[in-house]
């Protein structure tokens, strides 16, 4: 019989059943809910997610910086061009991965860069998972081709524990000719991005495209890159010479030398502006003022001491009198300005003087008094007029520069010896509306465009026929009573004596891409006529007679071997009565046949009697007696002894040649004084043939000119100018024409 099997065995009943499908449905139910959400999650959040894995994986992302565009000058001169340099950058992350790595990779730091140990052990040891330090900056390739050799494979240098440095790329501005050219050129900021000049107008021609390349490891640690190469900016050739520019600025620095802390601390004059421009194209052949700053360090603050300061609006900061041209900056003000007083005086030096700031023109605003007086009819050029001294306009009586009287004046004679008392007649002939319209047609009150930064708005600084008054009129005649900038005069001025035609200013002609084919030609663009041929022939023909005649104004401005013409210029500023003066002289050459203009401004020299012309022809002197030559013009002119040894030391300096700053400035400077001395002398015997009333007056023993014993006013001997007396009263309107440099007209 068998046994029955006992025990505990137990049984799998219905209820263990049942708790046995619940729970595989709720996991079934779990496992169909992941799967959902995980659907959504990829819909909806799929690239969120996949951005984190691969931030956790190695992976970097570099920028390739872009060269910028060269600026060159009309001989293909580099004037601007990027260089590139590398900083030295420390992934301590990288290094640390093990510790036999750390002392072969400082120890090259330290030799190859001077680095100190110390500081990079200490900078490893605080922040180990680092991946961008900067232990090094703006290295040229010569200084890490040393180091690069130890990290690169193949290289008999090669050293495999040098590990968690790398190189990165980047170009800074250079500037090879220091201050040459540097209002029209300007710099680059830190961010390589243009400030001033043509840097600034022409950003984005110069600036490329950055690049970019992304590299990461993936899921097969297989190194993974994409690269986005860099363009290149394009550069710029520009009309500026070269050759022309350095013989201006050479001869800026000669007078500013000559006449700086002379009669008062400071510089020679608060600004000194030059250009040359080819009167039958608008291209600019020289731009300078002085003072001027070395491109590849603008921000040296010894270029400061000497200038006027300015306040934080760039205005001129105004001394104890009325008589002070401005408060000047020395060693001692230096030390006690602030960051932001320091760049409010550094924009004032950066700013471009031959477009940037405003003056009263003075008197080489009578050459476009006469031409519209025959343009439009109102008179024939063969008038006669009477200068008594003075013409009573308005309730006012407006002076000559000649007090005593011109007596009977051509209009030819007018423009010669400066009357202004023939040019308010011509003005009143031509009457308000007329007078007005064709100040506007000269682009007086208007922008030149100039292609750079920086041209000032005359907008508002010249009248209308609405708001004209006659001693408006009569005072605009010869230049006083509205603004104008260099650029807006030089331009106009070349429509006088081209033929009429006014041509839009322009520095660059031709833009070329990095690779070195032509992009775009930037030709001569014709804006309007604004007179006729015969009026143009006629306004040459007068201003001949300003450097040619025995009685013209600008006989100091004929350069050794040639004939030239122009105008002179001395313009009061305000207020009235400071006695002090912006004098000018705006020229051409060659005198039978114009080619090319010139236009020399000094804003308020450093002397006692401001009111010259002669500080502003003897510049445009020196420097035609250099360019001429050098432009291949033939002489025309019988040369003196001095002369010949004058141009004899002129070959053997080769200025056309870039030299060295301040090199054979003094020698120079000296002989030009002995000029000077001996003009004033030529000056002297003149006026004693002709016979005048201050011939009467006692002698001033410095200076060689009469002294009116009346005002004790000195007297010009040739002219009858006298110096330091106003030949405008105080309106009491003209404050509405607040300049940003303000500005006779002899």
């Amino acid at each position: 019989m068998k046994r029955r099997r006992t025990g505990n065995a137990q049984k799998f009943t219905i209820g263990m059943k049942k708790k046995l499908v619940v729970l595989f449905v709720l996991v079934l139910l779990a496992f169909v809910g992941l799967g959902v959400r995980l659907i959504f999650i990829t819909k909806n959040n799929g690239e969120e997610y996949e951005r984190q894995v691969l931030s956790q994986q190695q992976y970097d992302s570099t920028t390739l910086p872009f060269r910028r565009g060269e600026i060159l000058d009309a001989n293909g001169t580099v004037l601007a061009y990027s260089e590139k340099v590398y900083n030295v950058i420390l992934d301590a992350k990288l290094l640390l991965r093990d510790q036999k790595f750390v002392d072969p990779t400082v120890n090259a730091l330290v030799k190859e860069f001077k680095l100190n140990s110390g500081e990079i052990r200490s900078y490893l040891s605080e922040h180990p998972t680092s991946q961008y330090y900067i232990l090094a900056k703006k290295l040229s390739y010569d200084e890490i081709k040393n180091f690069q050799d130890m990290i690169t494979p193949g290289m008999d240098s090669y050293d495999a524990d040098i590990q968690g440095v790398w190189f990165e790329p980047s170009y800074i501005r250079k500037y090879p000719n220091g201050s040459l050219a540097c209002d029209v050129i300007g710099f680059t900021s830190s961010d390589n991005n243009g400030m001033y000049g043509l840097e600034e107008y022409y950003n984005n021609t110069l600036s490329g495209t950055t690049g970019r390349e992304y590299g990461y490891l993936d899921e097969d640690s297989n190194l993974e890159r994409t690269t986005i190469p860099a363009t290149d900016g394009d550069s710029i050739v520009t009309t500026i010479d070269g050759s022309l520019q350095n013989i201006v600025e050479k001869h800026l620095k000669e007078f500013n030398d000559q006449y700086a802390n002379n009669f008062r601390q400071g510089n020679g004059a608060n600004n000194v502006g030059c250009i040359m421009m080819d009167i039958h194209t608008g291209d600019i052949l020289a731009m300078a003022s002085y003072p001027s700053f070395d491109l590849n360090n603008p921000r040296d603050p010894a270029n400061l001491i000497g200038m006027p300061a300015v306040d934080e609006k760039g205005n001129k900061l105004k001394g104890e009198s009325v008589f002070d041209s401005g408060v000047y900056i020395t060693e001692e003000m230096l030390s006690e300005f602030s960051d932001e007083q320091l760049y409010q005086n550094y924009n004032a030096l950066w700013k471009n003087f031959c477009i940037s700031d405003t003056y009263e023109p003075g008197s080489v605003a009578k050459p476009f008094t006469v031409a519209t007086g025959i343009e439009s009819g109102s008179i024939t050029g063969n008038e006669v007029y009477n200068c008594k001294g003075f013409l009573n306009v308005g309730g006012w009586d407006i002076k000559c520069h000649n007090t005593y009287g011109d007596g009977e004046v051509s209009v030819e004679r007018g423009v010669e010896i400066s009357c202004n008392v023939a040019m308010m007649y011509i003005a009143q002939a031509t009457g308000i509306s007329t007078f007005t319209k064709f100040q506007k047609d000269f682009g007086f009150g208007l922008k030149t465009n100039v292609d750079l930064a920086g041209e000032a708005r005359t907008e508002g600084l010249t009248y209308t026929a609405a708001n004209m008054t006659p001693t408006d009129l009569a005072t605009n005649s010869f230049g006083q009573g509205f603004n104008v900038d260099m650029i807006e005069m030089i331009t106009s001025f070349s429509s006088l004596i081209n033929g009429g035609y006014y041509y839009e200013p322009h520095i660059v002609k031709r833009i070329v891409s990095s690779s070195g084919a032509t992009i775009k030609n930037i030709e001569p663009r014709v804006l309007r006529q604004t007179i006729s041929q015969s009026t143009s022939d006629k306004i040459v023909e007068y201003c001949n007679q300003v450097v040619a005649g025995a009685e013209g104004t600008g006989k100091t401005a004929r350069p050794a071997g040639y004939m030239i013409g122009g105008k002179t210029g001395t313009a009061q500023t305000l207020p009235r009565g400071n006695r002090q003066y912006v004098v000018s002289f705006m020229g051409y050459a060659p005198a039978s046949d114009p080619d090319i203009a010139i236009y020399v401004v000094v804003d308020r020299c450093n002397v006692q009697y401001q009111d010259d012309a002669k500080f502003a022809t003897r510049i445009v002197r020196a420097v035609l007696t250099e360019a001429l030559p050098y432009l291949n013009y033939p002489m025309t002119e019988e040369l003196s002894e001095k002369e010949q040894a004058e141009l004899a030391e002129l070959r053997e300096q080769m200025v056309t040649t870039a030299t060295a700053e301040g090199e054979e400035t003094t020698e120079e400077g000296e002989g030009e004084a002995t000029e000077e001395e001996t003009q004033t002398e030529e000056e002297t015997t003149e006026s004693e043939e002709t016979g005048s009333i201050w011939e009467s007056f006692d002698v001033d023993s410095t200076t060689g000119y009469y002294i009116d014993p009346n005002t004790g006013n000195l007297i010009d001997p040739e002219s009858g100018h006298a110096f330091g007396g106003d030949d405008l009263p105080d309106f009491g309107d003209e404050s509405i024409f607040e300049p940003v440099t303000e500005g006779d007209g002899n």
